[in-house]
């Protein structure tokens, strides 16, 4: 059995071999001949068919139909049934559509269509490059593709910005597909090196005539030199550019111009109903409050025209609380705090969102109910655009437009465009006036107050940039109660003129800037506040924050509106340093006294110190003593001074004069006198330096020799005793420092008994000691030991013959003591 199944193996092995060869070949054949029939098709595809209305219809690869289905996508629109037969057939394509008419799946299946008749593969490199000009346009094409492409392999990535650079770069050689915003692809293309585009297929804007205006003008010229000249390009948006200068730069060749809504009677979504309200600019505010007031179940897009706008009514309807849940949305945001505002909006059932234009284009919120603009756009199709967020895909909604009664101009712009909008007026029960909260709010934060005046500077600025004059008119808005409508205490300061007033301004004081015509002062006027007026705490307070952007308000209320002299144009221009107004200021300032001189012809003199005058002949000396720091150097200086030891002071040093100097005496013999008195001083030193080195030379000689004692004992193997340093022991007066080493005990006073019968045993079992010198004390006897030498003597005899310390004089010093106790311990 084992030797059967062994014979059949090899046989069965070796017919597997070629099925497996002949399946994987029969596989990529079937594969080439699918590719060749969808070829087939698509060559003999006519783009104005009227029988093609579904996907199915279309010659696409079973990967994309596959992906197409499980995404719901069916039925084509208008834009799709246009456009994607004409990019199978590798034309270059200009689309234009409605705002929602589903123009993203007009690009994404001809990209996927276009690497999948390539055989694109992961080492190919780059394919396909999506250009977006907004990033949350971008992140919305990128699921899109992520939905219709996930039965291909491609590999796709999203390059935005917000991400670490060197990451992104990490990654971009792996991509098949790119969808990206212009600056941060250029930035790539730039910096990141080895990133290859050089095989690219096909080319996409969305939102093309965003893309190609002067905004990113610069940006996409520069990303296009890199790309290279043979590939397809489509470009996409609801208002499409047909300038040739446009079509050069891309170098489109032979473009298609779809536009299926052209003959279509309005340029917006028919299912949107769209109206105006006239209001003025002080009271916008109050009508948008009023508005979410009455629709707080309702989902609305709220734009305004700058990001500081946003931050502002944000920040205090938030704290107002209206009864709707608020969200604010600009480009200065971090990238990860979009991302979660734009999810966090589009999954919520009621809400309002601020949001200046990058939400504008190609953003796809579900279920938007309302789109208000509180400010105009700057052309209609900025406009088509907004209005774009609501009514998507057949669906219903609403809009409304701000307008300031100088800006009503826009409508017929609007109608140019064949936008239908109608005139509604405000119900006077549904107004309310939020002025005093608003000030409230500005009165108790001061942040919200900073946010109200940098939102006045940045909608004043934008309505001053305006191109279109006919419809933005500067000079009539009423810009002090646009000021307090957002609940600021004064008017803001405008520091922008246009034309000559700039050279005009350039070299003239502030007073008389405001004087001769600035738009926010129409009464003119920028003189200096009186000397003894009053001012509350809450004006010192104001004054002192935010000095860049307040304006004149507060000077009208403090009285400083009058022209004031040229002599204080200077002072008026900054108020860091301290004024001084009059003589008698000036007196205060230097602590002098001036002569008053009633003849204003003659030239006034300043006495400044005790011996320094400045006359005051000309105006620009008069304007220098405006200046404490330039006054200070006409006053008398002062001289330096040193403080001795009692706290008494002396001058550093001063010059003699001669004949105080010839008073002294004659000079040879100041002269010896001082060489005499420095060379007393001299030898006094020397004689203390000399006991100086003295001392240190007997501490170190004492020293050295408490060394060799040490080792001359540990050399021979006794035990050393501390000594006594008599300069380090703190004893009390009277006491002997010796008298302890005296009360040691010695031969003839009862030392010997002190080695009793131990002592000799242990002397027993020791090694005799060497042989040593004879001390200067062994031969000799104390005084007070002589009486009790023979019975010492005899004692000893008997205890087996100690030897006998004996000395001839009592010990006087620590020199003589440590020898004897060196010998007792020795014995």
């Amino acid at each position: 059995m084992a030797a059967g199944s062994a014979k059949s193996g090899p046989a069965n092995r070796s017919k597997q071999i070629p099925k497996k060869a002949e399946s994987k070949s029969l596989k990529r054949k079937r594969e080439q001949e699918d590719l060749g029939k969808l070829r087939d098709a698509i060559s003999q595809l006519d783009p104005k068919s009227s029988e093609i209305t579904k996907f199915s219809d279309l010659p696409l690869c079973e990967a994309t139909s596959a992906g197409l289905r499980a995404s719901h996508f069916e039925v084509l629109t208008d834009v799709q049934r246009a456009a994607i037969p004409l990019a199978l057939k590798g034309r270059d394509v200009l689309g234009a559509a409605k705002t929602g008419s589903g123009k993203t799946l007009a690009f994404l299946v001809p990209v996927l269509e276009k690497l999948f008749h390539a055989q694109w593969t992961e080492y190919d490199g780059l394919g396909a490059l999506i250009i977006s000009p907004t990033r949350e346009l971008a992140v919305q094409i990128f699921e899109v593709l992520r939905k219709i492409g996930r039965n291909h392999y491609f590999s796709a990535g999203l390059v935005i910005g917000g991400k670490s650079l060197k990451e992104e770069a990490e990654r971009l050689g792996r991509m098949n597909i790119l969808v990206c915003t212009p600056g941060r692809m250029l930035q790539h293309l730039d910096q990141t090196a080895g990133f290859d585009v050089n095989n690219l297929q096909i080319l996409v804007l969305d939102e093309a005539d965003r893309i190609m205006d002067m905004g990113f003008q610069s940006a996409v010229d520069a990303l296009v030199e890199h790309l290279p000249k043979t590939r397809q390009t489509l470009l996409f948006s609801a208002t499409q550019s047909k300038r040739v200068s446009d079509l050069a730069r891309l170098s489109l060749k032979d473009p298609e111009y779809v536009s299926v809504h052209e003959a279509a009677p309005t340029a917006t979504p028919a299912a949107l109903q769209q109206s105006y309200i006239v209001t003025p600019l002080a009271e916008k505010l109050d009508t948008l409050w009023g508005f979410l007031r009455a629709n707080l179940k309702s989902k609305i897009i709220v734009f305004l025209s700058s990001g500081k706008q946003v931050r502002f009514v944000y920040e205090s309807f938030k704290r107002m609380q209206p009864g709707i849940p608020l969200l604010h949305l600009h480009g200065r945001q971090k990238q990860v705090a979009r991302m979660e505002i734009t999810s966090r909006f589009a999954s919520a059932k009621y809400s309002c969102l601020f949001a200046t234009d990058v939400v504008a284009r190609g953003v796809d919120f579900p279920a938007v109910d309302w789109v208000i603009q509180v400010d105009c756009p700057e052309d209609a199709d900025t406009y088509i655009h907004r209005v774009g967020r609501t009514a998507r895909y057949e669906s219903k909604g609403r809009a409304v437009l701000f307008l300031e009664p100088s800006e009503e101009g826009f409508l017929k712009r609007l109608e140019h465009k064949k936008v239908p909008i109608q005139k509604v007026n405000v119900r006077e029960k549904k107004k309310k006036s939020i002025k005093n909260e608003l000030q409230s709010l500005c009165f108790q934060s001061a942040d919200v107050k900073y946010l109200g005046q940098k939102a006045f500077i940045s909608y004043t600025r934008s309505i001053y940039l305006q191109k279109d004059k006919e419809v933005f008119k500067f000079d009539e808005l009423d810009f002090d109660g646009f000021a307090e409508s957002l609940g600021l205490p004064g008017t803001p300061q405008i520091k922008f003129q246009k034309g000559e007033d700039v050279k005009r301004l350039k070299n003239a004081s502030r007073a008389a800037a405001i004087s001769s015509g600035s738009d926010t002062d129409s009464d003119g006027g920028g003189g200096k506040r009186k000397k003894d007026q009053v001012r509350t705490k809450y004006q010192k307070m104001a004054e002192r924050q935010n000095q860049d952007v307040l304006s004149s308000h507060y000077r009208k209320l403090l009285g400083e509106d009058q022209a004031g002299s040229d002599g204080d144009d200077e002072a008026d221009f900054l108020s860091v340093k301290r004024v001084l107004e009059d003589d008698a200021q000036i007196d205060a300032a230097a602590g002098t006294t001036t002569n008053n001189n009633t003849n204003s012809s003659e030239p006034k003199v300043v006495k400044l110190g005790s011996s320094s005058t400045l006359v005051i002949d000309s105006r620009r000396r008069e304007k220098l003593l405006r200046s404490k720091k330039k006054l200070a150097k006409y006053m008398d200086r002062g001289s330096k001074l040193v403080f001795d030891d009692e706290g008494v002071a002396h001058p550093v040093y001063e010059l003699q004069g001669e004949a105080d100097f010839a008073q002294e005496g004659p000079a040879e013999q100041l002269r010896r006198e001082f060489v005499e008195a420095e060379m007393a001083r001299v030898r006094e030193a020397d004689v203390a330096d000399k006991q100086a080195a003295r001392q240190r030379l007997r501490e170190k000689r004492e020293r050295r020799k408490a060394r060799e004692r040490g080792e001359e004992l540990e050399r021979r193997g006794v035990a050393q005793l501390p000594q006594l340093d008599v300069a380090d022991e703190q004893l009390p007066e009277g006491e002997d420092p010796l008298a302890l080493l005296r009360s040691l005990p010695i031969a003839g006073a009862g030392a010997g008994g002190g080695s009793g019968d131990e002592d000799d045993e242990v002397e027993e079992e020791r090694e005799p000691p060497r042989k040593k010198a004879r001390k200067w004390f062994q031969d000799g006897e104390s005084e007070e030991e002589g009486g009790e030498k023979a019975g010492r003597k005899a004692k000893e005899k008997k205890k087996g013959g100690k030897k006998v310390i004996e000395m001839d004089h009592e010990p006087d010093n620590l020199e003589d003591l440590e020898a004897l106790a060196a010998g007792l311990l020795e014995d």
